[in-house]
């Protein structure tokens, strides 16, 4: 009886709580679009909001939107969030936008299409009672713009600038294999990029055919048969990268020259350590805890701050920079999933193809977080200079 009495009274009192009438709503302008290389800077998708509930004017109501690529969660690292002005219940984006974020900040393998989530969130300050907030979140299929993507059997760098050989293969990088680099000596002369493709050689030209350098600048490319050169004015070490999948050219000279990744933490004692990152060491359950493993990443051709994994380790783990001894293990920067909103630790599951924040450093948080790398990766890119972790499969 006195059961049943219990169970009678809690549901009357949910059955008493007065339930809370939103008055929010949300919609896109479409739900599936193509995006326009046509007009680049014209709004592609607009979406448009009903204002919330009423509240007393002690109440101030404020609105949150956020867009990300949906299973980011609408993350820190990957959000594009906008604080609304007073009486604004719209917020538009433009093709060049999405596209910029899609190849830049998303990691949406080209020419794939994919699904963004819009969120507003519409909250409530000050008067005598706290005002649950209102939320509506919608998706969209965006169609990108398609990329053009040459194709290459073998690309060369020749020219005079390049002294005592005829021509240098160029590889292809293990970060991305539609993009191709090399490190070299250059006299102040001509530089050409052949391209070999089916038996006939092409050449590689900036779009404008302007063949002034734009020194650690990309340049969009075409190809074309007859000879283009760019001009190269001072002797000294320069990297060249040519990005089939994007159709660009970086060319960059000693002026410009690119660093690796330097970190600082404390050693053995508080001696301040500085490490200048060309090798990882993975450490935690992918080796049940116990010495670091070296994990012999190679350091990309295209930039020194990117370093490429292939040993095929699969598990939970966080990747220091020095692990020669038990005590630096704990104690060195580590490479980590990015501590939570309240600043503790966190472990968080790569996904296959999808590029992912990367955080870093020595905090005991930040160094008890850990990243699982899942079931059938082979290759494991870290890009230390956008702070990103890819897992693949190829």
């Amino acid at each position: 009886m006195s059961f049943v009495l219990c169970i009678s009274a809690c549901k009357k009192g949910i059955n008493d709580i007065p339930k809370v009438q939103e008055k929010m709503e949300l919609k896109a302008s479409s739900l599936n679009i193509t995006l326009d290389e046509n007009n680049l800077s014209k709004d592609i998708l607009t979406f448009n909001w009903l204002p919330a509930r009423s509240q007393s004017n002690d109440h101030m109501v404020s609105y949150t939107t956020k867009l990300d690529v949906v299973g980011n969660n609408f993350g820190a690292g990957t959000a594009i969030m906008n604080y609304e002005d007073d009486g604004v219940f719209s917020r538009s984006f433009t093709s060049e936008q999405l596209q910029n974020w899609a190849n830049e900040k998303w990691g949406v393998p080209a020419n794939k299409p994919f699904t963004v989530e819009f969120r507003v969130v519409a909250e409530w300050q000050g008067g005598a009672t706290f005002e649950a907030p209102e939320v509506r979140t919608i998706r969209v299929v965006v169609t990108p713009i398609k990329a053009v993507i040459f194709d290459a059997d073998k690309v060369f760098l020749g020219g005079s600038a390049i002294q005592g050989i005829n021509k240098i293969e160029m590889p292809a990088t293990l970060e991305n294999l539609n993009q191709y680099a090399y490190v070299l000596n250059l006299q102040p002369g001509d530089l050409e990029i052949p391209v070999e493709f089916n038996g006939e050689t092409n050449y590689i030209v900036s779009a404008d055919a302007n063949t002034e350098l734009k020194d650690g600048q990309a340049v969009g490319i075409k190809i074309r048969e007859t000879k283009f050169a760019w001009k190269i004015e001072t002797a000294g070490q320069y990297r060249v990268v040519v990005n089939m999948q994007k159709a660009t050219a970086t060319i960059y000279s000693p002026a410009q020259a690119l660093s690796p990744r330097v970190v600082t933490w404390n050693g053995d004692g508080g001696v301040v350590q500085t490490t200048t990152v060309s090798e990882l060491w993975m450490h935690g359950q992918i080796n049940s805890w116990g010495t670091p493993i070296k994990m012999d990443c190679k350091v990309s051709l295209a930039d020194p701050q990117v370093l490429v994994y292939t040993g095929g380790r699969v598990g939970k783990a966080k990747f220091i920079v020095y692990g020669g001894t038990d005590n630096n293990k704990n104690l060195a920067y580590a490479f980590t999933a990015p501590v939570s909103g309240t600043g503790t630790a966190q472990e968080l599951t790569l996904i296959l193809g999808k590029t992912t924040e990367l955080a870093g450093g020595t905090t005991s948080a930040q160094r008890n977080s850990y990243y699982t790398i899942p079931a059938t990766t082979n290759v494991v890119v870290f890009d230390l200079r956008n702070n990103t972790i890819l897992a693949e499969k190829r």
